[in-house]
Protein backbone atom coordinates (compact mmCIF):
# COMPACT_ATOMS: atom_id res chain seq x y z
CA UNK A 1 0.00 0.00 0.00
CA UNK A 2 1.78 3.05 -1.43
CA UNK A 3 0.59 6.38 0.54
CA UNK A 4 0.51 9.50 -1.13
CA UNK A 5 1.98 12.85 0.04
CA UNK A 6 -0.87 15.40 1.00
CA UNK A 7 0.76 17.99 2.39
CA UNK A 8 1.23 19.64 -0.92
CA UNK A 9 -1.51 20.07 -3.13
CA UNK A 10 -1.43 18.55 -6.57
CA UNK A 11 -1.58 21.89 -8.44
CA UNK A 12 1.73 23.69 -6.23
CA UNK A 13 4.62 24.17 -7.66
CA UNK A 14 7.96 23.17 -6.22
CA UNK A 15 10.11 26.20 -4.42
CA UNK A 16 12.17 28.16 -6.45
CA UNK A 17 15.66 27.92 -5.91
CA UNK A 18 17.51 31.05 -6.06
CA UNK A 19 20.66 30.82 -8.72
CA UNK A 20 24.48 30.57 -7.00
CA UNK A 21 25.21 33.76 -9.16
CA UNK A 22 22.82 36.23 -8.30
CA UNK A 23 23.36 35.55 -4.13
CA UNK A 24 26.81 36.34 -4.40
CA UNK A 25 25.95 39.31 -6.64
CA UNK A 26 23.78 40.57 -4.08
CA UNK A 27 26.45 40.03 -1.00
CA UNK A 28 29.21 42.02 -2.77
CA UNK A 29 26.94 44.67 -3.58
CA UNK A 30 25.55 44.88 0.24
CA UNK A 31 29.72 44.64 0.97
CA UNK A 32 30.52 47.62 -1.19
CA UNK A 33 27.29 49.60 -0.05
CA UNK A 34 28.16 49.09 3.92
CA UNK A 35 32.23 49.91 3.23
CA UNK A 36 31.57 52.66 1.22
CA UNK A 37 28.58 53.90 3.90
CA UNK A 38 31.32 53.57 6.79
CA UNK A 39 33.92 55.31 4.81
CA UNK A 40 32.11 58.54 3.67
CA UNK A 41 30.89 58.62 7.98
CA UNK A 42 34.56 58.47 8.76
CA UNK A 43 35.53 61.34 6.06
CA UNK A 44 32.69 63.43 7.20
CA UNK A 45 33.72 63.07 10.79
CA UNK A 46 37.15 64.00 10.33
CA UNK A 47 35.95 66.93 8.27
CA UNK A 48 33.92 68.13 11.16
CA UNK A 49 36.68 67.99 13.79
CA UNK A 50 34.21 65.16 15.60
CA UNK A 51 37.00 62.41 14.75
CA UNK A 52 39.20 62.61 17.83
CA UNK A 53 43.00 61.42 16.47
CA UNK A 54 44.32 57.86 18.00
CA UNK A 55 47.87 57.59 18.79
CA UNK A 56 48.60 61.44 19.49
CA UNK A 57 50.57 61.69 22.04
CA UNK A 58 49.97 63.56 24.89
CA UNK A 59 52.98 65.94 24.87
CA UNK A 60 52.47 66.95 21.68
CA UNK A 61 48.47 67.61 22.67
CA UNK A 62 49.79 69.44 25.62
CA UNK A 63 52.21 71.68 23.59
CA UNK A 64 50.17 72.64 21.04
CA UNK A 65 47.43 73.29 23.45
CA UNK A 66 50.13 75.58 25.23
CA UNK A 67 51.56 77.29 21.62
CA UNK A 68 48.34 78.67 20.77
CA UNK A 69 47.52 81.79 22.08
CA UNK A 70 43.55 82.00 23.61
CA UNK A 71 41.48 84.90 24.80
CA UNK A 72 38.95 85.23 26.93
CA UNK A 73 36.06 87.83 27.32
CA UNK A 74 36.29 90.62 30.07
CA UNK A 75 32.84 92.73 30.16
CA UNK A 76 32.77 95.89 31.66
CA UNK A 77 29.82 97.55 32.86
CA UNK A 78 27.97 100.17 31.02
CA UNK A 79 29.07 103.74 31.17
CA UNK A 80 27.44 106.65 30.73
CA UNK A 81 30.25 109.69 29.85
CA UNK A 82 29.50 113.36 28.79
CA UNK A 83 30.62 114.41 25.37
CA UNK A 84 32.77 116.98 24.72
CA UNK A 85 29.99 118.20 22.08
CA UNK A 86 29.33 122.35 22.22
CA UNK A 87 26.78 123.00 25.52
CA UNK A 88 27.80 119.96 27.05
CA UNK A 89 24.25 118.46 26.78
CA UNK A 90 25.28 115.31 24.55
CA UNK A 91 25.81 112.11 26.65
CA UNK A 92 26.94 108.40 25.36
CA UNK A 93 25.81 105.02 26.95
CA UNK A 94 28.37 102.50 25.85
CA UNK A 95 28.66 98.87 26.92
CA UNK A 96 31.88 97.48 26.61
CA UNK A 97 33.67 93.80 26.55
CA UNK A 98 37.39 93.09 25.90
CA UNK A 99 38.97 89.80 24.26
CA UNK A 100 41.74 89.69 26.20
CA UNK A 101 44.92 87.45 25.43
CA UNK A 102 45.64 85.11 27.36
CA UNK A 103 49.38 84.45 28.42
CA UNK A 104 50.61 80.93 26.91
CA UNK A 105 51.25 77.89 29.42
CA UNK A 106 50.12 76.58 32.27
CA UNK A 107 48.58 79.08 34.71
CA UNK A 108 48.80 78.32 38.69
CA UNK A 109 45.95 79.78 40.99
CA UNK A 110 48.05 82.88 41.75
CA UNK A 111 48.84 83.58 38.26
CA UNK A 112 45.00 83.11 37.03
CA UNK A 113 43.84 85.97 39.42
CA UNK A 114 42.64 89.11 38.20
CA UNK A 115 44.54 91.68 38.71
CA UNK A 116 43.46 94.34 41.67
CA UNK A 117 42.57 97.73 39.95
CA UNK A 118 42.15 96.58 36.63
CA UNK A 119 38.92 97.20 35.70
CA UNK A 120 38.67 100.69 37.55
CA UNK A 121 42.61 101.70 35.25
CA UNK A 122 40.76 100.30 31.96
CA UNK A 123 37.30 102.41 33.05
CA UNK A 124 39.07 105.49 33.47
CA UNK A 125 41.19 105.05 30.42
CA UNK A 126 37.34 104.53 28.33
CA UNK A 127 36.48 108.14 29.94
CA UNK A 128 39.48 109.92 29.02
CA UNK A 129 38.78 108.67 25.67
CA UNK A 130 34.97 108.79 25.54
CA UNK A 131 34.88 112.25 27.32
CA UNK A 132 37.06 114.10 24.03
CA UNK A 133 34.79 112.64 21.51
CA UNK A 134 31.63 114.55 20.18
CA UNK A 135 28.57 113.11 19.24
CA UNK A 136 29.32 113.82 15.88
CA UNK A 137 32.42 112.00 15.10
CA UNK A 138 31.07 108.75 16.64
CA UNK A 139 27.25 108.62 14.96
CA UNK A 140 29.95 109.27 11.86
CA UNK A 141 29.49 105.66 9.66
CA UNK A 142 33.24 105.17 10.23
CA UNK A 143 33.07 106.76 13.92
CA UNK A 144 32.94 103.22 16.14
CA UNK A 145 35.33 101.58 13.86
CA UNK A 146 38.06 104.95 14.75
CA UNK A 147 36.88 104.93 17.84
CA UNK A 148 38.03 101.19 19.16
CA UNK A 149 41.00 102.16 17.29
CA UNK A 150 41.88 105.04 19.84
CA UNK A 151 40.64 102.59 22.77
CA UNK A 152 42.94 99.97 21.69
CA UNK A 153 46.28 102.31 21.72
CA UNK A 154 45.12 103.98 24.59
CA UNK A 155 44.73 100.76 26.55
CA UNK A 156 47.65 99.32 25.02
CA UNK A 157 49.55 102.18 26.42
CA UNK A 158 47.93 102.50 30.07
CA UNK A 159 47.48 98.81 31.14
CA UNK A 160 49.82 96.75 28.78
CA UNK A 161 49.30 93.73 30.87
CA UNK A 162 45.99 93.32 29.84
CA UNK A 163 46.74 91.95 26.47
CA UNK A 164 43.57 93.46 24.73
CA UNK A 165 42.91 91.82 21.38
CA UNK A 166 39.67 93.37 20.53
CA UNK A 167 37.15 95.60 21.83
CA UNK A 168 33.65 94.65 21.26
CA UNK A 169 30.61 97.34 21.77
CA UNK A 170 27.27 96.03 23.44
CA UNK A 171 25.64 99.00 23.88
CA UNK A 172 25.93 102.33 21.93
CA UNK A 173 23.44 104.74 22.71
CA UNK A 174 24.22 108.90 22.16
CA UNK A 175 21.52 111.34 22.98
CA UNK A 176 22.41 114.91 22.24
Amino acid sequence: MATADTSLPSNAAPAAKVPLMTLLVCCAVSVVFAVCGAAGTMVFLARSGRLGTVGASAVTATAKKYSESTTHAKALEPMLINLADEGGHAYLRVGVVLAQEDEPGPKTKEEAKPVAGADAAVRDTIFDVLGRQTSTVLLAPDGKEKLKGELMAAIGRQNPELRVKTIYFTDFLVQR
